[in-house]
């Protein structure tokens, strides 16, 4: 299991991803799970994956040998006019990985499984971001639905809900994914640090902001240790229920 969250923000977009693979509770690895490619001042584009790594590792592999090679640039990354076509190829190269590896093709909940989120900007369009789910159809953010998660996504939900506002500036949606991601890796032991963490700013066409939060990040450790502070006052303060 995993959890990626891709979100979309007035002065751009927040990408985060955990990076634990687990085959059973007493075997753990990392793996990476954010993606980019871009051309400077042209297109900037970020892929999370989560399901079957096998799966989302050939996906990958697959764009990545379409968008290096000379002798196979298309279909590619670096070559789709929108962002609508970006998805619309990894969608497509999702289903040729499934239908090289299941002769009955994908489902939600087959054991080749794995939903993607796509995002970025090329020049021309705006800043936006893709789910693309297990059948590799796919659908875009809108205003009424701000982000997107895929993987663990139960636990770190509600503050996310509570707490996202489109005009809040990168430091804060940071802190709001740092929350949530805390969340989910207190509550499922499939979730783990380090995490990944990347913003892109519109227009920028640029993926260099970005970092890896380790499990000593000073930050992220104040942070979760407030907040559970914070929970536990909050709770202290709410009307008791008589009956």
């Amino acid at each position: 299991m995993t959890y990626c969250i891709g979100m979309r923000l007035d002065h751009g977009l927040v990408f985060m991803s955990d990076t634990r693979t687990s085959a059973g509770v007493d075997n753990f690895a990392v793996s990476k799970k954010m993606f980019t490619w871009e051309v400077p001042g042209e297109r900037a584009i970020t892929i999370m994956t989560a399901g079957n790594l096998a799966t989302t590792q050939s996906v990958i592999s697959l764009l990545n040998e379409r968008s290096v090679s000379e002798e196979q640039r298309d279909p590619s990354l670096l070559h789709q006019p929108t962002m609508f076509q970006v998805a619309r190829l990894v969608g497509d190269t999702l289903r040729e990985v499934i239908a090289d590896a299941s002769p009955t093709g994908q489902t939600s909940d087959d054991q080749f499984g794995a939903s993607i989120i796509v995002g970025g900007q090329i020049r021309g369009g705006q800043p936006t971001i893709f789910l693309i789910y297990p059948e590799g159809n796919f659908i875009e953010i809108t205003e009424d639905t701000p982000f997107f998660q895929i993987g663990e996504t139960k636990y770190g939900k509600p503050i996310l809900v509570r707490a996202y506002d489109r005009t809040m500036d990168f430091e804060d949606a940071i802190k709001l994914l740092l929350v949530s991601f805390d969340s989910t890796v207190k509550s499922n032991l499939s979730v783990g640090l380090p995490f990944d963490l990347q913003i892109y700013e519109t227009d920028s066409f640029s993926n260099h902001r970005n970092k890896r939060v380790q499990a000593d990040d000073a930050v992220y450790q104040g942070i979760s240790q407030l907040w559970g502070q914070a929970l536990r006052e909050a709770f202290q303060l709410l009307p008791s229920y008589r009956l």
